[in-house]
C-alpha cells in the first residue's frame, strides 16, 4: 500500500521561511511526478509546485521566486518544498500529490497525502 508522508509545516512570521517534505513508501516501480497543493478555506485545491522524473519543474505564478521544489537526493521518492519570503496569502493546507506506478500489476494512479497546516501570520 503506497503512501505519502508529509512534514515540516507549522506557523511562520510574515518574511520567514519553511520547508516541506513528502515522502511515498510502499510497492513503488516508478515515481513520474511528485509534487504540492494547497486548499484555501472554502476553495478547491490548487497547484503549487511539481516536479518530474526529467528533473522539470512547474510553479504557480504566485510562489515563483519564492519557493523551490527539488528531490531529496539522500531519500528515494521524496520531494522538498522550500518556501521562503512567506506571506499571509500563503496560509492555507498543503498536500503532497504523486503520480506513481506502483502495488500489484505496477498500475499508475495519483496519491494524496493528508495535508500539512502551513500558517503565515505575525
Amino acid at each position: 500500500q503506497v503512501q505519502l508522508v508529509e512534514s515540516g509545516g507549522g506557523l511562520v512570521q510574515p518574511g520567514g521561511s519553511l520547508r516541506l517534505s513528502c515522502a511515498a513508501s510502499g510497492s513503488i516501480a516508478m515515481a513520474n511526478a511528485m509534487g504540492w497543493y494547497r486548499q484555501f478555506p472554502g476553495h478547491q485545491r490548487e497547484l503549487v509546485a511539481t516536479f518530474d522524473s526529467r528533473g522539470r519543474t512547474n510553479y504557480a505564478e504566485s510562489v515563483k521566486g519564492r519557493f523551490t521544489i527539488s528531490a531529496d537526493n539522500n531519500k528515494k521518492n521524496t520531494v522538498l518544498l522550500q518556501m521562503n519570503s512567506l506571506e499571509p496569502e500563503d496560509t492555507a493546507i498543503y498536500y503532497c500529490n504523486a503520480d506513481l506506478v506502483a502495488g500489484t500489476g505496477n498500475k499508475r494512479s495519483i496519491y494524496w497525502g493528508r495535508g500539512t497546516q502551513v500558517t503565515v501570520s505575525s
